[in-house]
């Protein structure tokens, strides 16, 4: 299949790319049975809410664990790197079933359905744009980390204006790296031209995790305005 812009598309490798959606779906979907198993259980909402040491050491776990899975790609064989991104659902359930003690059930649900459609909206604008996102890297970058700053920063300060802002960018950046990240995966896979192998299934399940996490904060970040507290 050839484009507009003259770059063949195999149909094996479009089928990759709609596999990566599956991916993303399963790691929600386990994620939300993770968090209502929390939930639901005293003694898990002890054992991680009960010291805050517990809370932040999950915390720490999930990051080094998607820095590990982000930097060895390439080391592991696709079976472990997949095992890994399940376990990380797993653990991100933990922490994210925090909101479903803190907002209503249907708040949550309200703004997951919402969080969905935003999140396919600029997912599809993202694969169908004749824009090159790929000169805005660096301007992402960027942008993702003063995010982070600003909400250390306010960690400190404990300023509700401030916080409302972060809570602002932070929806408006998630929505554009849903675009951006399925920009960048659609040249890496769709139009790459690569026999899929292994290797490029790996770049897919990485590419997936990215779109999970994109969603994930989108939607921790519309809760902020949506969610109405227990």
């Amino acid at each position: 299949m050839k484009t507009v812009t003259g770059v063949y598309e195999s149909e094996s490798n479009i089928s990759l790319f709609r596999s990566v959606y599956l991916w993303v779906t399963m790691a929600l979907t386990i994620t939300g049975l993770s968090a209502l198993f929390v939930s639901d259980s005293f003694y898990m909402q002890e054992l991680i809410f009960g010291k805050p040491f517990n809370f932040l050491a999950l915390i720490i776990g999930e990051l080094l664990l998607v820095m590990y899975l982000s930097s060895r790609i390439d080391k592991l064989s696709f079976t472990s790197a997949t095992f890994l991104f399940i376990v990380y659902s797993i653990l991100n359930g933990f922490t994210v079933s925090s909101v479903l003690l803190y907002y209503t059930a249907v708040s949550v649900a309200n703004t997951f359905f919402i969080s969905a459609s935003i999140f396919a909206c600029m997912s599809i604008w993202g694969y169908f744009t004749k824009k090159d996102l790929s000169k805005k890297s660096s301007l992402v970058i960027m942008l993702l980390l003063g995010l982070i700053i600003s909400s250390v920063v306010n960690f400190l300060l404990q300023s509700t204006l401030l916080y409302w802002l972060i809570s602002a960018g932070g929806v408006v950046l998630f929505c554009g790296l849903a675009a951006y990240d399925t920009h960048m995966l659609k040249k890496q896979i769709v139009e790459s031209g690569y026999e899929v192998d292994d290797s490029l299934r790996k770049v897919a399940l990485l590419g997936a995790l990215s779109l999970y996490l994109d969603f994930i904060n989108l939607f921790l970040y519309l809760l902020r305005f949506m969610g109405d507290r227990e």
